[in-house]
């Protein structure tokens, strides 16, 4: 047994550093090949340093995408006004190593910051685990899980057993090739069942390439033009849309948070979540297309930045993402005024397979029109509205548990958003 020990913590060292993760093992390290701190900045706003849109001067290759999230703790409102505490992800991206810390502090942002990628692109994203500010005895390492997405390698996968769990203090840069468009998901895979009810979730949504063709391709009798937007690679312009919003199905359990603000035993068999929320509001805050003031615990910074208003004009189309990555129950989400042409489940499209074996673009089409869907949670659908002939108006998007729409005890409220349509 002694000889076991002995030679356990030497072959842990050479595996991880084999492994290439020696940023986990500690010190505030963004990797992405060609950045230059001093040169390269986010231009277009997105909170990525892409090299294609020239913010990045010396890119690996012209499909790079680089972002950099830190994993740590922070307050949100819930819509009744209570300030809750939360786990949380921020981005940090492009700022320099000596200032990813003091910046990272106290910045969770419920949902996590929203990543949107394109087919194609080679995506490097570091996380850097800052701690926790309000709870110093908590020594919680955190990871990327990209839900249900196939990894280049286990080591970026997330899980704790199988890949590595970031410690205080240190960064670890994961490397995804977006070889699957449509509507995707992550959150903390360390100590799940916790840090995902504590808030360590967020929107991601990967654009197909055929959004890139050519401009007057001819997508078997529909003509593509540059600017054309689908919510995956149809062949046939079947999945057009004019807008996409990504809407991500949460909910907290007060209880559960206050405890571990308080440092009290956390009530795993009790969790029931009594706030439930789209992009981390509850109605009536999910329309508002402002982040929302600062928590007054979290010393100014914003940590709810994500609207969940739906915008159109007459006759668009709009794409809505929805996710869930609830942990404690399954939602059912209506609108029961502009019917939700249902053309995507959990990143894949609804097609059958072609009979005379020319794959799925050519097979038969299974859409279908419906006036509400249920998730559960890790799932995701891409529904389509079509406002061709709804008149202008205000229109709501809701959960069906009716139970569910309330504001913990405040009624008329919770998981509700506005589809608002204008001339």
């Amino acid at each position: 047994m002694k000889t076991k020990r002995y030679y356990l913590a030497p072959l842990l060292a050479v595996f991880l550093l084999q492994a290439g993760v020696t940023a986990a093992l500690g010190a505030v390290s963004f990797q992405c090949p060609g950045f230059d701190p001093a040169a390269d900045s986010d231009t277009n706003g997105d909170g990525m340093l892409r090299a294609t849109d020239d913010e990045i001067s010396n890119p690996l290759t012209p499909s790079q995408v680089c972002m950099h999230l830190t994993g740590g703790d922070g307050f949100v409102t819930m819509a009744d006004g209570k300030e809750t505490y939360i786990f949380g992800f921020a981005n940090v991206t492009g700022l320099p190593d000596n200032q990813v810390l003091e910046t990272g502090i106290f910045a969770a942002n419920f949902p996590a910051p929203s990543i949107i990628l394109r087919e194609g692109d080679n995506f490097y994203l570091s996380l850097t685990n800052v701690g926790m500010m309000l709870r110093p005895d908590l020594f919680d390492a955190h990871s990327v899980h990209f839900h249900g997405f196939p990894n280049a390698a286990p080591v970026f996968d997330g899980l704790p057993d199988s890949a590595v769990a970031i410690v205080m203090g240190s960064t670890l840069t994961y490397y995804y090739q977006l070889a699957e468009p449509g509507t995707h998901m992550y959150h903390c895979h360390v100590e799940a069942a916790e840090h995902m009810q504590m808030g360590m979730l967020g929107n991601l949504y990967v654009q197909p390439a055929q959004n890139r063709l050519p401009d007057n391709t001819d997508l078997n009798g529909f003509i593509h033009h540059t600017g054309y937007k689908y919510a995956l690679n149809d062949g046939d312009g079947s999945t057009y849309v004019d807008k996409e919003y990504p809407i991500q199905i949460g909910s907290f359990d007060p209880a559960f948070h206050d405890a571990s603000e308080s440092v009290q035993p956390l009530p795993f068999a009790a969790m029931k979540d009594k706030y439930a929320m789209l992009n981390g509001r509850g109605y009536p805050d999910t329309v508002n297309p402002d982040p929302l003031p600062a928590p007054v615990k979290n010393n100014g910074k914003v940590s709810q930045p994500v609207s969940t208003l739906i915008e159109a004009v007459a006759g668009e189309k709009v794409l809505l993402r929805i996710s869930n990555l609830n942990v404690t129950r399954f939602y059912t989400m209506a609108s029961p005024s502009i019917p939700m042409q249902v053309v995507g489940k959990d990143a894949r499209l609804l097609r059958g397979a072609d009979p005379d074996g020319n794959g799925p673009l050519l097979g038969q089409n299974l859409y279908y029109k419906t006036s509400s869907v249920t998730l559960g949670g890790g799932e995701s659908v891409d529904v389509i509205l079509d406002t061709a002939g709804i008149e202008p108006g205000t229109y709501f998007f809701y959960t069906t548990n009716l139970n569910y729409l309330t504001n913990n005890t405040e009624d008329f409220g919770g998981m509700m958003t506005e589809i608002l349509i204008t001339n």
